[in-house]
């Protein structure tokens, strides 16, 4: 399988990384499953990566009952983005990985080795 990397906005890896979100809120759902690095949208650098261990819809109900796995205060965001990806063992790098970010990559970026044991 090839090395992968899913790109994220700062404010969701900070919760990810310090407050324990564990669920992904994506608009679609995923088959990749496994090791994951993390990638921090716009910055150009790998800072940490994760298990990917499978993915759910979440309704209405669901998301106002499990806010310490989501962190999404504004429940009207999860009506598009309603497909929970769990992740777990989260590991934070102390030195981002920088790597080359292709033109045109916005959720999952594929990895070269070069970066596949950055950490």
């Amino acid at each position: 399988m090839q090395n992968k990397g899913l790109i994220i906005k700062k404010e969701w890896l900070d919760k990810i990384f310090n407050n324990g979100k564990n669920w992904e809120m994506r608009s679609t759902r995923t088959n990749v499953r496994g090791i994951i690095k993390l990638i921090e949208s716009g910055s150009g650098e790998i800072v940490g990566e994760c298990m990917l261990g499978g993915c759910h819809e979440v309704t209405e109900d669901i998301a106002q009952h499990t806010l310490e796995h989501h962190q999404v205060e504004d429940l009207s965001l999860l009506k598009k983005w309603r497909w929970a990806w769990r992740i777990c063992n989260v590991k934070k790098y102390q030195k981002p990985v920088p790597y080359k970010h292709p033109q045109g990559a916005v959720i999952w970026v594929n990895l070269s080795k070069d970066n596949k044991n950055a950490a």
